[in-house]
């Protein structure tokens, strides 16, 4: 396999799983809170679905040799999407997840490996492995805020995590460096399932090392499904495997913190 494979394969099972109870969903379940703590379930669907709409699109113009679309492309998208009803939201979610999977599984062979996506927001293209990693994030993290309303002891699911951990290196953008209140710290990671060691650099960047640490502070072991959630903002204390084990100076609560979410 292909990474492209393995990621556009990963999106598949993550995406039948949820499909899976997004269809039982009645109208009070749509309105009923979902764990992203500004958005009941059917907003979740919503982002997700407007977003599926914009990525096939973007897809779609890749394959066709043109450019990224122009305009307020994007913006029209989610305003539609905004305005609609809750029942809308949850059946635009299946469709357009549909058609988005169902492009990228067409893709042949040559195209997963050599096609090239373009992101006005990225300074150059990038390959469908990548892209699909993207949207395989974004699904990943999503489904857990749906299905973790109903069960407390919802994961991630663990096709995506080796996929997304290959994207968790890059914290500048969700950390949030003021909540450490000038403390710095150096902690010796390491998950499981997959088994990865990497040094967590707490500091004005928050920064990740994948060399280990000479003399680190302290050690952080958890699960990897769970340093991702911990990434994203969704290890909240009733969300903590009991297997997640700290050292040294800093909390888990100033870590999460740190990482508040996004």
């Amino acid at each position: 396999m292909s990474n492209a494979d393995i990621v556009i394969a990963a999106i598949r099972s993550g995406y039948d799983r949820l499909a899976d109870v997004v269809k039982k969903l009645d109208d009070d379940a749509l309105a009923g809170p979902s764990a992203a703590t500004e958005w009941d379930i059917a907003q979740v669907l919503s982002h997700l679905g407007s977003g599926a709409e914009i990525s096939t699109n973007t897809l779609q113009l890749a394959i066709d040799g043109q450019p990224p679309a122009e305009g307020d492309f994007n913006q029209t998208v989610w305003a539609r999407w905004d305005s609609s009803s809750r029942r809308e939201q949850a059946d635009g979610f299946l469709e357009w997840n549909d058609k988005l999977i169902a492009l990228f599984e067409s893709l042949d062979a040559d195209q997963r490996e050599n096609l090239r996506v373009e992101l006005s927001w990225l300074p150059a293209p990038i390959d469908v492995a990548g892209f699909g990693r993207m949207r395989l994030s974004e699904l990943t993290h999503h489904s857990w805020d749906v299905r973790s309303a109903t069960d407390p002891d919802a994961t991630l699911d663990a096709a995506a995590v080796p996929e997304m951990l290959q994207n968790s290196g890059n914290l500048s953008w969700i950390s949030k460096p003021a909540a450490l209140n000038g403390e710095t710290a150096v902690l010796a990671v390491t998950t499981t399932d997959p088994e990865t060691t990497f040094t967590l650099r707490l500091a004005d960047p928050v920064t990740i090392d994948e060399a280990p640490a000479d003399q680190p502070g302290g050690t952080l072991t958890l699960p990897a499904e769970a340093w991702l959630r911990l990434a994203a903002g969704r290890l909240g204390p009733d969300r903590t495997p009991a297997s997640v084990e700290l050292t040294g100076p800093i909390t888990l609560d100033t870590l999460r913190g740190v990482f508040a979410g996004f």
